[in-house]
């Protein structure tokens, strides 16, 4: 029987061409990071083993927190409702040139915490992520030897949903560096939105990343940056894992 290894990654990486260009911009995407059967084992995790919830924001004052539905709280009685009330309060937000979002989520933290599914797949993949192999890689990428800790959750940027514009400002948790581990369908159309944009200070775009297949995005935080609207004709959600890597 052949044994499947979840997070291989790639040998044949530039690590110092990818530290380079790091140094240079504060940001990176690192294209078939992982060996393809790990890649292609993981997006089959996020697309068949996945019980979706919800992230969703109206607005960024202390009085509109952001607010995740679990796939449990959005099954029961009034649940989707609730959703959908919150989802509408967002896109009238962004609307008022606020702070928004709306995206389909699974928080990997949590599901460790709380126990879930204890030695399931998606427990694996925040061990994984935070094994010495990965935060090596990740270390010598951004240049941040004091990288210590990651956190995660599963996302899926479905039609209609996106990230307003923001800067992860949130340097007093430790938070130095954003990624986004990408296991989008291959063949993602520009047209099907879901880019992660960086912005300039007059809200022009400076530089954008396709969401693809088996890519990791890094860049330096705080930097401001948003995901594009994925509309309704898209015929697939952008699969990806995202979190922070911490210093402390």
């Amino acid at each position: 029987m052949t044994t499947r290894t979840l997070f291989e990654i790639n040998p044949d990486l530039d690590r110092a061409a990818l530290a380079k260009r790091f140094a240079q911009t504060g940001r990176v995407q690192v294209r078939d990071v992982l060996t393809r059967e790990a890649a292609e084992e993981i997006q089959s995790i996020l697309m068949k083993g996945t019980p979706w919830g919800m992230a969703v924001r109206a607005g960024d004052s202390p009085d509109t927190p952001p607010r995740g539905f679990s796939n449990a709280e959005i099954m029961a009685p009034g649940g989707a409702d609730q959703v959908n009330r919150m989802a509408n309060a967002a896109a009238q937000a962004t609307a008022r040139g606020d702070y928004g979002f709306r995206y389909a989520q699974f928080s990997l933290v949590e599901a460790v915490q709380k126990g879930w599914n204890p030695g399931g797949p998606h427990e694996l993949l925040l061990e994984h992520i935070n094994a010495d192999a990965f935060m090596e890689l990740v270390r010598e990428i951004t240049g941040f030897d004091t990288l210590s800790n990651a956190d995660g959750q599963a996302t899926m940027f479905a039609p209609q949903h996106y990230l307003g514009r923001h800067s992860d400002s949130h340097v007093a948790e430790g938070w130095k560096v954003a990624y986004v581990l990408n296991f989008a369908r291959e063949d993602w159309h520009p047209d099907w939105g879901g880019y992660l944009l960086f912005l300039d200070d007059d809200g022009d775009v400076i530089e954008g990343f396709r969401p693809r297949f088996n890519a990791l995005n890094m860049f330096a935080v705080p930097q401001s940056h948003l995901v594009s609207f994925v509309p309704p004709f898209a015929p697939a959600g952008r699969l990806a894992i995202t979190g922070w890597f911490r210093d402390r």
